[in-house]
């Protein structure tokens, strides 16, 4: 990622410092914002408690921009059209049938759906695909000719962001790129999400899944840790404890992790106030800091 790129702070946006035995809240202040990734796996399994306490928080004045999955959705369309579809490294291997579908299901039908959830709950939320407007800008990644359109981000376009969040509306991005050329790309929405809080400006990013953290093995019980450092991460990877898909989602998270950027937390949707809880300071989930 360009070293040169623009970090959009918001107006109102603070530095709270970490207490003891919590995590710095950034909910109290009105204007704050976060970064919340969410996976297609779990956002079908979301409680409405979930986003009714996603539209209480914007209501308050916290300003929280979404980026999501929609993985199995993606390959149960793929399946019924007969398109082959497999994983390298938990990355889609991505030929042009397989991106037609993923911006179909992603911009479409999963994008369209959160939103509505949202605005159900009483939120305020508008939905786009990373194409529009460029608002996130790609280039293939280094192993392209292994997993075919899948992307890198070079840059996010801040300003349409602030631009939503000033009207007042949550914004839903799918994680969908494209360059100069008008090429698409797939991207990891874990990527994808760690570019947008980097590039927006964003204290914190929030990955909600439907487990409780990263889960370590401690005398023989797998076991949610509190916080975890870069060298542990790398570690945990190289004995196997993080595999599969959580390998890109963790990568993503130590990438984001500068300027404004001071943590990414790992969560669990399906806690009763989860998003609350976080942000008022409870050390809820898996942090992962520098």
């Amino acid at each position: 990622m360009p070293t040169n790129r623009q970090l959009y702070r918001f107006p109102g946006d603070s530095g709270a410092s970490s207490a003891p035995q919590t995590r710095p809240s950034n909910a109290a202040g009105a204007g704050a914002s976060f970064v919340m990734k969410c996976g297609g796996s779990t956002l079908a399994a979301l409680p409405e408690a979930f986003f009714a306490d996603l539209a209480e928080l914007q209501q308050s004045g916290v300003r929280p921009v979404i980026v999501h999955g929609g993985g199995p959705a993606i390959s149960g369309n793929l399946e019924k059209l007969g398109i082959e579809t497999e994983f390298v490294n938990g990355l889609r291997r991505t030929t042009e049938d397989v991106l037609d579908v993923v911006e179909m299901v992603l911009a479409g039908t999963i994008n369209k759906s959160i939103v509505r959830r949202i605005q159900s709950a009483g939120g305020k939320a508008l939905g786009l695909s990373g194409s529009d407007g460029s608002l996130i800008q790609a280039e293939p990644v280094p192993n392209a000719d292994e997993v075919g359109l899948v992307g890198d981000v070079v840059r996010v376009e801040a300003d349409i962001v602030a631009g939503i969040l000033g009207m007042g509306y949550m914004p839903v991005i799918a994680p969908l790129g494209v360059d100069a050329a008008g090429q698409r790309y797939n991207i990891n929405a874990d990527t994808a999400a760690g570019a947008v809080a980097s590039f927006i400006g964003a204290e914190r990013m929030i990955v909600v899944t439907d487990v409780p953290g990263i889960l370590k093995t401690v005398d023989g019980v797998k076991t949610a840790l509190p916080s975890v450092t870069f060298a542990e991460i790398e570690e945990m990877i190289e004995s196997g404890e993080i595999y599969g898909g959580m390998i890109p989602k963790v990568r993503a998270a130590m990438k984001c992790i500068h300027g404004d950027v001071r943590e990414v937390v790992i969560v669990d949707g399906g806690e009763p106030r989860v998003l609350t809880r976080l942000l008022s300071g409870e050390a809820i989930g898996t942090a992962i800091r520098r």
